[in-house]
């Protein structure tokens, strides 16, 4: 692990993820003794350094922060502003000057994806970048040459190992934990293979719409918008073999042979819907093709999981919001006892992410009586009820990694290449959408990719309270 780094430059420090998610993290770090560092805000609007901390109070006090909270008084305290437009030069002139005693800065550019290069290569023309590392959100391009393009664009000027590239959905516990249940309990190994799972579910389905989003959205879509990013990072972490140790560069060569074994996905291993009523929300075209919802299926070319198939299923205004992995397994070669209803459940392990953080292992015992009846029985860890705690929120964990340099979350630039390599095909020519009614399960065609037996598979999810 890296030193930890003496300073925080956050490019668009009044937009809107800075004020969700940043100041809110930020805060959380401060209270457990991880940041006591200074924080640089630079954003265009001609702002002063007490309206950006105003900005800051209300954003934690949005967040449930009290006015008198200690962390807050302090985080405020180390705030700085430089005002800046980012084609002036004489703005890192400003930048330069506020920063003339840091030796180890962190540069965070919540700003749109098309400045990275430009904002990247002025901090460099002002000497700010040798021993600089720099986070940068996604979207990491909007295909795969574009991919590739910014990829260019960041290693013109810097190193590999400065660049952060964020994606918030692996700072969560729960998608951690699945490394730790495959690689920390030596009864998974020997079963986790195409000859004892019988296919592998992804589902990440929300039962909200755009919520005002619309004009968004129609820039990315589902696709682009969860499955080439979070559910891909999601079959790698599942499918991959074991690293040799937990360094970043041991686990993500893992998760790059994961995404080099998936050839690139034909346009009818996809289908793709839109919610009826998407094309009335602001900011939509009257006639988009922008999809809400994708269902995917597809294998991996590996001698672990060769022939096994995993399929993805996203979607919006759906029934409802979980998100989940669930690894099927093979039946027992005959069946020897009577099922209760006649139905007979395969063993099934669960991994979910929302609403409720669990990880389940479904089991057929014996029903009590004096016939020989088998009945399924879940197996479960909830994490808020179980371990008492649910550990830091995303941003937080990854803010906090990027400040001691610690890469394990962030992604690489050929595991984001390789990912839109996957699915580019789709991108290059996609089936047409399909109407969907909101709250329900998404197309009727999706049964052309899903698993005959999806219903059986999704458990209904129970919040667990702490």
């Amino acid at each position: 692990m890296s030193a930890k780094a003496d300073c925080l430059v956050l490019f668009g420090a009044t937009g809107d993820l800075a004020y969700k998610k940043l100041y809110p993290a930020l805060h959380a770090l401060q209270k457990r003794g991880k940041l006591d560092i200074p924080v640089i805000g630079i954003a265009r609007e001609g702002w002063s350094l007490e309206k950006l901390r105003e900005r800051i109070r209300a954003s934690l006090t949005d967040a449930g922060v009290p006015a008198d909270d200690e962390a807050a008084k302090q985080l405020l305290h180390c705030v700085k502003y430089v005002h800046g437009d980012y084609n002036d030069p004489s703005s890192f002139d400003h930048l330069a000057d506020a920063m003339k005693d840091v030796r180890l800065p962190v540069f965070y550019l919540a700003i749109p994806p098309g400045l990275f290069g430009e904002v990247v290569a002025a901090l460099a023309h002002h000497d700010l970048t040798e021993n600089a590392r720099v986070v940068v959100e996604k979207p990491l391009g909007r295909d795969l040459r574009s991919a590739e393009e910014l990829n260019q664009a960041l290693a013109a000027v810097l190193r590999e190992d400065q660049i952060f590239r964020i994606d918030h959905f692996l700072g969560y516990e729960q998608v951690q934990n699945i490394l730790v249940a495959r690689f920390g309990n030596s009864i998974l190994e020997p079963i986790w293979n195409r000859r004892y799972v019988r296919r592998v579910h992804i589902e990440m389905t929300e039962s909200f719409g755009m919520e005002g989003r619309g004009s968004f959205y129609e820039t990315v879509g589902c696709l682009r918008d969860v499955v080439q990013n979070h559910l891909l990072q999601l079959v790698c972490m599942l499918a991959m073999e074991p690293p040799s140790s937990m360094d970043a560069k041991c686990i993500t060569d893992e998760k790059v042979k994961v995404l080099r074994a998936i050839r690139p996905l034909e346009p009818e291993s996809l289908v793709r819907g839109q919610f009826d009523g998407y094309r009335s929300e602001k900011g939509v075209d009257p006639e988009s093709d922008v999809e809400t919802y994708c269902a995917l299926r597809f294998e991996i070319d590996s001698w672990r999981w060769a022939g096994v198939p995993f399929t993805i299923r996203a979607g919006k205004a759906m029934s409802r919001t979980v998100t989940e992995a669930v690894v099927e397994y093979v039946a027992p070669p005959r069946q020897l006892f009577k099922e209760v209803d006649g139905a007979f459940e395969p063993n099934r392990m669960r991994f979910r992410m929302k609403p409720d953080d669990l990880i389940q292992l479904s089991l057929q015992v014996k029903q009590p009586g004096d016939e020989v009846l088998i009945e399924n029985v879940d197996l479960s860890v909830h994490y808020s009820k179980q371990l008492g705690q649910s550990g830091p929120a995303a941003y937080e964990r990854l803010l906090g990694d990027a400040i001691i340099g610690e890469h394990r979350l962030f992604a690489r630039a050929d595991l984001v290449e390789e990912a839109w390599r996957v699915v580019q095909p789709l991108l290059d020519n996609p089936p047409p959408v399909e109407p969907y009614f909101q709250g329900s399960m998404g197309p009727a065609g999706a049964a052309r990719v899903l698993p005959p037996n999806l219903l059986e598979m999704l458990s209904e999810p129970q919040v667990v309270a702490g």
